[in-house]
């Protein structure tokens, strides 16, 4: 997961030194809609948060990329189903409970510029687990996984400077660090708006 951060720098880096007419930065911040997948959390989408910043670099007038860096918390409640697959561990965090996890997320999406107005994006994101606020279980055992990896798709509107975008993440890894009786994948919505600043 570090070489794919450290991979990630790199591109931005080379983005930044780029002279090129498509040549983009700017900051973001939006709201998160986010559900775990698996029994052993709420089926229930919560809301949390994202903010950072933004590359557009375009190659031509309809095609480019858009590397990113987001904060982004993932909101969610254990369920039921978890006590029942894993009391024999002991667990510390009842039915109900919230768990917060804050992650470093960046996403390296495809641009496709269908008109000066409206852009369509997919891509992969790559995250890494920042903190989490509960332990679930009693022996301190960490439940989570530190990395992440998704598919993003979805739509921009480009007015001006600004940027209002929607999108959806569908997290292909498996974040339950436990074992593999349950597979907790990220399932999220995105919303949000942001602004060029060069």
């Amino acid at each position: 997961m570090k070489k794919i951060v450290m991979a990630a720098a790199l591109l931005f880096l080379g983005a930044t030194a780029t002279k090129a007419q498509g040549f983009r930065i700017g900051a973001k911040a939006g709201a998160n809609l986010t559900k775990l997948d698996g029994v052993s959390f709420s089926n229930e989408y919560k809301l949390g948060y994202q903010f950072g910043g933004f590359i557009e670099l375009d190659f031509n007038k309809h095609v480019g990329i858009q590397p990113e860096v987001l904060f982004s918390q993932t909101n969610t409640k254990v369920a039921s189903g978890f006590s029942s697959i894993y009391n024999n561990l002991g667990i510390a965090s009842p039915e109900g409970e919230g768990i917060k996890l804050n992650y470093l997320s960046i996403p390296v999406l495809l641009r496709v510029n269908v008109s000066k107005m409206l852009t369509l994006q997919a891509g992969p994101q790559f995250s890494i687990l920042m903190n989490d606020n509960q332990n679930l279980f009693q022996n301190g055992r960490e439940a989570f996984k530190n990395g992440d990896v998704s598919m993003l798709a979805g739509a921009q509107l480009n007015i001006s400077a600004f940027r209002l975008y929607g999108r959806y993440n569908f997290g292909v890894s498996n974040i339950n660090n436990v074992d593999g009786k349950d597979k907790w994948r990220n399932q999220q919505w995105q919303l949000g708006v942001g602004f060029r600043i060069l």
